[in-house]
């Protein structure tokens, strides 16, 4: 397949993803700046974790505005595949691409660890190799992930089964001690009613090969590889 990543000024996995694309994964990757507007064909953008624009204003809220952006949004349009990954996440929402928004974290501090999630939706692009209510272990790195929708957004994503992925303890349970930032019903990633957009704020490009204590951003990417799906 072919992956297209962006870069913002302040982006700092953009090469992460690059690099577990196509070192680990062996897929074919080209590297967009924010003020291209050419996406170089790709089957899957990824928009990566950073601080772009330094997270001056909101974090996302300055990206958002990106030329690049209009070009993710009319790919995104024709159902290719995006998916934003911790501050990409917060761009998509920013953008109007996914629902809710990404607020502080409870402890009002930056947080970097592993975590636990557990899959709640395989019938996505995202998530197709994983088996419901499987736990993966992929670590985050954010101060503002706390994911946050009001009450008749939060009821949206639940009717349309929205809700990808939960932080939850190494048993799959949901606990207040395993909900790292304070989210919303520990939501950890959604993704749009189409299906075609996901957003995830722990880091599958961060958990690429065992030696990093994890291998589990793997049945992320090889969900993208199964789907084969995208706009040309």
């Amino acid at each position: 397949m072919r992956f297209s990543v962006t870069v913002f000024p302040g982006s700092n996995c953009d090469h992460d993803c690059e690099y577990v694309l196509r070192d680990v994964e062996k897929q074919n990757v080209e590297m967009i700046w924010h003020k291209d507007t050419d996406l170089k064909n790709p089957d899957c953008i990824i928009v990566p974790g950073g601080f772009s624009y330094g997270d001056y204003l909101r974090t996302g809220a300055i990206a958002r505005f990106s030329p690049v952006m209009k070009s993710v949004a009319d790919f995104a349009a024709k159902g290719g595949l995006v998916i934003g990954v911790c501050n990409g996440f917060q761009i998509l929402c920013e953008a109007g691409l996914l629902p809710g928004a990404l607020i502080r974290n409870k402890t009002l501090k930056f947080i970097c660890q592993s975590v636990y999630i557990r899959v709640e939706q395989t019938n996505t692009p995202f998530t197709n190799a994983c088996k419901p209510g499987q736990v993966l272990k992929i670590p985050i790195a954010h101060g503002e992930g706390n994911y946050f929708i009001d009450a008749d957004g939060l009821k949206k994503l639940k009717d349309n089964n929205q809700i990808v992925v939960r932080y939850c303890d190494v048993n799959g349970q949901l606990t207040p001690e395993s909900n790292p930032n304070g989210s919303l019903e520990s939501i950890a990633g959604v993704c749009n009613v189409s299906r075609n957009v996901f957003g995830l704020m722990p880091h599958p490009d961060r958990s690429g090969e065992a030696i990093l204590g994890s291998h589990d951003g793997h049945y992320i990417w090889q969900s993208i590889l199964s789907a084969k799906v995208g706009a040309r």
